[in-house]
């Protein structure tokens, strides 16, 4: 199994005090760094291309985060979404982990990857910033295997506890893509209701604050691990936060690492049942230290079975 990094990651600085901090993916690499990953394959990661970013944003959007960069300071671009000097380097190479990842997991270079990168992206829209999200990562990765490896049925799975309003957004009408989540609702960005079903394609379990172990094990039990079987996905991509844990400041689910370990091991059997074991996941959410370090760790202990 392959893990997908850059420094340049550390260099996005949103400013003192913001959640999203260097210190969240400093505390993901630490996990990381357990003698138990001592055989994971650690791959510095290429920038996404323009081509790669145009298939699922905006070309005047993508013009406007280049210029939007600041050489010094800081450039707000909505109330919580703010770039300082490296914000777009560390941008450019999370989405162009996400895209190196499953370039490898379809090569059959490696089985799994994950992609320890930030800022996040499921927020990230096809014309909007928003969320702490510059890029849509894992849409973009998305796309790029539909593309350029002809993929016919990919699915992304987000146990992040805020919705992936911009992943959402981008495939509602792409019925190749089945999107399924799971996430606290009432709570940013404020979608995500079962209601809301795209092309048939969406998938939406919104849990109440204050669910735990045993509404999460059931929304995905009943609710969307079924759709994932029923669509038989070629690759499973994840959206990976681990801010639902009870420990996290911005929400008030009360997840416990050991539900991570859960809802990963049976992604892994339904990759193996439907995508020849291919998975790449990406890190989303996550701004308690402590849960974020333990939520990896089971994840990616997960994911190398």
């Amino acid at each position: 199994m392959r893990v997908y990094t850059h420094p340049a990651c550390l260099e996005h600085d949103p400013g003192t005090g913001h959640p999203e901090a260097p210190a969240r993916l400093r505390a993901v690499l630490q996990a990381l760094d357990d003698p138990r990953f001592s055989e994971l394959e650690r791959i510095e990661a290429p920038r996404a291309t323009r081509e790669q970013l145009l298939r699922v944003h905006d070309a005047d959007y993508v013009d406007r985060i280049f210029a939007s960069a600041p050489a010094d300071g800081y450039a707000r671009l909505d109330p919580d979404t703010v770039m300082s000097p490296g914000s777009l380097e560390a941008a450019l190479r999370a989405a162009g982990a996400v895209c190196a990842a499953t370039d490898a997991v379809l090569a059959g270079e490696t089985l799994r990857a994950f992609c320890a990168v930030r800022p996040p992206g499921h927020h990230a829209t096809r014309n909007e910033a928003m969320g702490f999200c510059l890029f849509n990562s894992v849409a973009v990765a998305t796309a790029h295997a539909l593309a350029a490896h002809g993929l016919q049925r990919v699915a992304i799975v987000d146990f992040d506890v805020h919705h992936g309003n911009g992943t959402q957004d981008i495939f509602r009408d792409d019925p190749r893509v089945l999107y399924a989540s799971s996430h606290q609702v009432p709570l940013y960005p404020g979608t995500g209701s079962a209601s809301e079903q795209g092309a048939g394609n969406i998938f939406n379990a919104p849990l109440p604050p204050g669910a735990g172990s045993a509404e999460f094990h059931a929304a995905w039990e009943k609710r969307l691990l079924p759709e994932l079987d029923l669509f038989r996905p070629q690759l499973l991509l994840i959206s990976a936060g681990f801010d639902a844990d009870a420990r996290d400041p911005l929400a008030q689910l009360l997840l416990v690492p050991g539900d991570y370990a859960w809802i990963t091991q049976r992604l892994v059997e339904h990759a193996d049942r439907h995508a020849d074991g291919r998975i790449v996941s990406a890190l989303e959410g996550g701004y308690d230290l402590d849960a974020l370090r333990e939520g990896v760790a089971v994840h990616v202990s997960a994911l190398m079975g």
